[in-house]
């Protein structure tokens, strides 16, 4: 008597598709040691998609489980993945490369002007300019003129204080860590995942609720 055979399923907790039809291969990762029930498991569509416009869907393991056990009855399942999780339909489209250009130029010019108009601020507030300047009077015995080693050494510092802090510089990045940036993202990514979910639980349908 052949043993019975187990199916490992981890769905993502939220997965961004482009195609009406979503099959499980897209949401979720697969493992069973017959490959003839693992590729028949990701081929299973899971969800048809018909109205044509950008929506996020709640949706329950529950119902994937049970469309596998129709299929295969004596299949073994093992979620080790999210119990509820959301498919974010996006409406295909041709890449728009100058709005996406115009977009990243605004962001990097925001960053860049507000960055330095807080710097600014910051040493106004604390009065950086006349401490250097009775610094400098006190080590050399000279009045500073405004541009002098001290200047000089706090600007190259500050600019690497914030290579170093946010791990990154253009393409490069100093380690293999995440950027603070990239955990801030991530961390609210997961918190609207959980927002989501918990209101359309509340609601008891699973509709979009942006």
């Amino acid at each position: 008597m052949s043993s019975q055979k187990t199916l490992y399923l981890n769905v993502s907790q939220i997965t961004e598709v482009r195609n009406k039809d979503v099959f499980l291969k897209d949401i979720a990762k697969i493992y069973c040691d017959d490959r003839n029930i693992e590729n028949r498991v990701n081929a299973m569509k899971v969800k048809a998609i018909r109205l044509d416009k950008n929506r996020r869907y709640m949706e329950n393991v529950l119902d994937i489980i049970q469309d596998i056990q129709k299929q295969f009855p004596d299949l073994q399942i093992n979620n080790i993945g999210e119990v509820d999780y959301i498919i974010d339909y996006h409406v295909p489209h041709k890449p728009r490369r100058t709005w996406e250009w115009i977009k990243t130029i605004f962001v990097c010019l925001l960053c860049f002007f507000g960055a330095a108009f807080a710097i600014m601020t910051f040493n106004n507030d604390v009065n950086v300019t006349d401490v250097f300047s009775e610094i400098y009077l006190l080590v050399t015995g000279k009045e500073s003129n405004g541009f002098t080693v001290l200047e000089v050494s706090y600007s190259v510092g500050l600019a690497l204080g914030i290579i170093g802090f946010f791990n990154h510089f253009a393409k490069y990045k100093i380690n293999t860590d995440p950027t603070p940036l990239e955990v801030e993202m991530r961390l609210y990514e997961d918190n609207v995942s959980k927002t989501l979910i918990q209101n359309a639980g509340r609601k008891e349908s699973d509709i979009d609720v942006t």
